[in-house]
């Protein structure tokens, strides 16, 4: 029986991958055995280690992984689509070592599409892309936990469609008040600004602040107006807010907005990712109005958040819709002309 469970299971899978709604169960992945061969149409995705403990606190499974992000996948592949994916894997589970990884492997199934970027060392690196649930699983399986997708898409990926603020509590004992405290701070200095501005936690220590905007202006520019926004925050509420990049520079009991996340190539976790964190916690979007009641990370776990995803629906939406962006070009500051040089005598 032990040997019969370490076989590969082939599975063919019905599921519509164009759907907006989560549907649990419409992807089952087994927990009897170590692996199984998923095919969805023309592509088929093998899973490994299904067994495999990868969070210890709870007993979560690579299974149980897998499981949610089928389930919420739903959700999650829109915001996937036609961008480059960095992945963090960690082959021992969350409390174990882990590493970045860009170039899609050698091995991976011919059908996974990729995204090619050049960098600035002439080097040209082929991305994954996850754009359904096949790919998605595929790049989980690698032993990812979050998803790492690129702010700009991979048609274009010196111009992206959205910013963000990291809101990070700077080590030695911010407590995630704070942290609460200066989402609110940010959110009402963008509404001041007519900026629509929307949050999620990180699933890790802190908040995410996300902003949609008209693609148009380059990285580099959308860089500059998150920076000069964070200093201005710094300065109107210098007792809880730093925008000190130098990590020995910031002073205690702060919470970093941090800008400099929007450089070209950095990423962030997406929406929806499971986070590497004893509980399991889920990188999930929420309301200004939880911020203000006093929401905490761990409220929104791999276990839990499901049933809030099916009552409240993708509160993220706005960020893949094509209206209500931000120009932000309105917000730049146009270089000055050169001055005409006088004509000779």
């Amino acid at each position: 029986m032990r040997a019969a469970a370490r076989m590969p299971l082939r599975l063919q899978v019905m599921t519509r991958n164009t759907t907006s709604k989560i549907e649990p169960g419409a992807v089952a992945i087994p927990r009897d055995r170590d692996a199984v061969v998923l095919r969805f149409g023309e592509r088929e995705v093998a899973l490994t280690n299904l067994r495999k403990v990868f969070f210890p606190t709870g007993g979560i499974t690579k299974g149980d992984l897998l499981q949610y992000y089928a389930d919420v996948g739903p959700f999650l592949v829109p915001y996937m689509h036609g961008r480059a994916q960095v992945m963090k894997r960690y082959p021992g589970g969350a409390g174990g070592e882990f590493f970045y990884m860009k170039r899609t492997p050698s091995n991976a199934p011919p059908w996974l599409k990729t995204c090619s970027i050049e960098h600035g060392s002439g080097s040209v690196i082929a991305f994954p892309i996850v754009d359904d649930i096949a790919s998605l699983l595929w790049l989980i399986n690698l032993g990812c936990i979050d998803l790492n997708e690129w702010y700009a898409r991979c048609d274009d990926t010196d111009r992206p469609d959205y910013l963000h603020f990291d809101l990070d509590p700077v080590k030695g004992g911010t407590p995630f008040a704070t942290v609460r405290t200066v989402a609110l701070y940010v959110h009402e200095a963008l509404a001041e600004l007519g900026i629509p501005a929307y949050a999620k936690t990180s699933g890790s220590s802190g908040i995410h602040v996300y902003v949609p905007i008209e693609r148009g202006p380059l990285q580099k520019e959308v860089w500059t107006f998150a920076k000069a926004f964070a200093q201005t925050m710094e300065r109107m509420h210098p007792d809880v807010i730093t925008a000190e990049y130098r990590i020995a520079k910031r002073p205690a009991g702060r919470v970093l907005v941090d800008y400099n996340q929007n450089a070209w190539g950095k990423t962030l976790a997406s929406v929806y990712s499971v986070r590497a964190k004893p509980r399991a916690t889920v990188s999930t979007p929420v309301g200004w109005d939880e911020i203000a009641a006093g929401i905490e990370i761990e409220d929104f776990r791999l276990d839990n958040v499901r049933e809030r995803f099916l009552r409240v629906g993708d509160l993220w939406t706005p960020m893949k819709q094509k209206t209500g962006r931000l120009d932000l070009r309105r917000f730049l500051t146009p270089a000055a002309p050169r001055a005409a040089k006088k004509p000779r005598a």
